[in-house]
């Protein structure tokens, strides 16, 4: 990978971006000299550097010029869990679900550190994809060794634009004590898992944590992202076999709670969907709910077709690059897709399959695209707390019908307003109140205590 970087900075150009029209003497004395084809010269009216955008907004800042600016957001303390005392007997006694950026990743954070401290505990295992510069998820695993703890980390170092870092950190990881891996020959490992091994009176236990997001301080101020916190001992034991498997450089063959990318992933999702069919053959209703990134892969559309004909209400949020038409008559007619753009930028996953009697509901590391689906480790999780679904099935109804920052996606392939609500809702705004509310009533219980 070192040599990679070494020779990319050294690559032949790929494309040529101009700022202004220049004439086609010079274009074709450009391409001669730096070896790029004409068709791959493009013409750019904005500013082709655009980090001078951040000076502009330091200088703006205490000018008066607010109405240029968001409002002011930071993410609040989960109302789950109390941050003052020790977090692990918490949750062994409940599972926990974190949402970013609304709320912050300073509980998990603080639970790496108690672990590392926590004479019970006896490893930590991670995958590492994306982290923050100065990550404090580094430092709390670095303790975790220092302290005689057993850490295995797994760092994929084809994180695109980020291998200088992760190789910087595996080292600094790896001079700690900790045991550093560096992902499987043929598969990317985009999972985003952490196991906490406990030795306790019963046995072996485990906490496990299962996000949509990198492990990744800042990114977590900035997008949407969810993070499961569960003591399920099913769980952890699936999660220890995931790690297992990653030591060995294998991938995981069969899997009955988790969702594990590359060989128990698309195939489960198909089977859920599957389930819906033939509810809806016996004159019940069928329901399918996923959030997503993109949509690309053409197992999983082709599926999605049939249930739609078959009668099975499909609702989708899909953020970016999508490769179905929903509302088409007789092919997708009861498929509704969305997408949401807005301050922060959506990258939570979440899949849904059933109504809600009877409905599965998962967090996921994985898009819809072929890439995830049969050729990367991805984990997804199913939410097995009743009121964490719940939670998630509020979430998603209500960013179906935010009509502030989600469009339609119409059968021509076109984006439109919808004007559901006689004041716009706007999901993010809508969970960052909630958040802040929550904040406020834990602020109040501690001046009466």
């Amino acid at each position: 990978m070192e040599n990679l970087i070494k020779q990319r900075k050294r690559m032949n150009p790929v494309r040529m971006e101009l700022s202004r029209e220049l004439n086609k003497k010079m274009i074709t004395s450009l391409c001669k000299n730096i070896n790029v084809e004409k068709e791959h010269v493009f013409l750019s009216r904005v500013p082709l550097d655009m980090s001078f955008v951040f000076e502009i907004q330091s200088y703006l800042k205490g000018t008066g010029q607010e109405k240029l600016f968001y409002q002011r957001r930071t993410p609040r303390m989960t109302p789950q869990l109390n941050d003052k005392e020790r977090l692990i007997p918490q949750i062994t006694k409940k599972d926990v679900l974190l949402s970013y950026p609304f709320e912050s990743i300073r509980p998990f954070i603080n639970l790496l550190y108690e672990a590392a401290k926590d004479d019970s505990v006896v490893s930590i295992k991670m995958t590492l994809y994306r982290l923050a510069n100065k990550s404090q998820i580094v430092d709390a695993l670095i303790e975790a060794a220092e302290n005689g703890k057993e850490v295995v980390v797994l760092v994929e170092l084809r994180a695109r634009f980020d291998e200088e870092s992760n190789i910087e950190y595996s080292r600094k990881l790896e001079e700690a004590g900790c045991r550093v891996i560096y992902g499987l020959n043929g598969y990317k490992v985009h999972s985003k898992l952490c196991l906490i091994s406990r030795k306790t009176a019963g046995g072996v236990s485990y906490i496990t944590q299962i996000g949509t997001g990198n492990y990744n301080e800042k990114t977590s101020a900035l997008y949407t992202d969810l993070s499961l916190i569960t003591a399920d001992q099913n769980i952890g034991k699936e999660a220890a076999e995931v790690f297992a498997a990653l030591l060995k450089g294998e991938t995981v063959e069969r899997s009955e709670l988790l969702l594990v990318a590359p060989k128990c992933l698309q195939n489960r999702v198909l089977d859920m969907i599957d389930e819906e069919i033939e509810h809806v053959k016996k004159g019940e209703p069928g329901y399918v709910g996923i959030k997503i990134n993109s949509l690309t892969d053409k197992v999983i559309i082709n599926k999605l077709v049939e249930a739609s004909q078959a009668g099975v209400k499909i609702e989708m949020i899909v953020r970016g690059i999508c490769c179905l038409l929903p509302e088409v008559p007789g092919y997708t007619e009861n498929i509704q897709i969305v997408s949401i753009v807005g301050r922060f930028l959506e990258h939570s996953r979440i899949y849904r399959f059933g109504t809600k009697e009877r409905e599965k509901v998962y967090i996921a590391s994985a898009d819809f695209m072929t890439r995830n689906t049969v050729r990367r480790v991805e984990v997804a999780a199913p939410v097995l707390d009743k009121k964490l679904r719940e939670r998630l099935d509020c979430m998603f109804e209500t960013m179906m019908n935010d009509d502030e920052k989600g469009k339609r996606l119409t059968a021509k392939g076109k984006y439109t307003d919808r004007a559901l609500h006689d004041t716009r809702l706007n999901s993010q705004e809508l969970f960052y109140a909630e958040a802040y509310g929550n904040a406020e009533k834990i602020t109040a219980t501690d001046k009466k205590a």
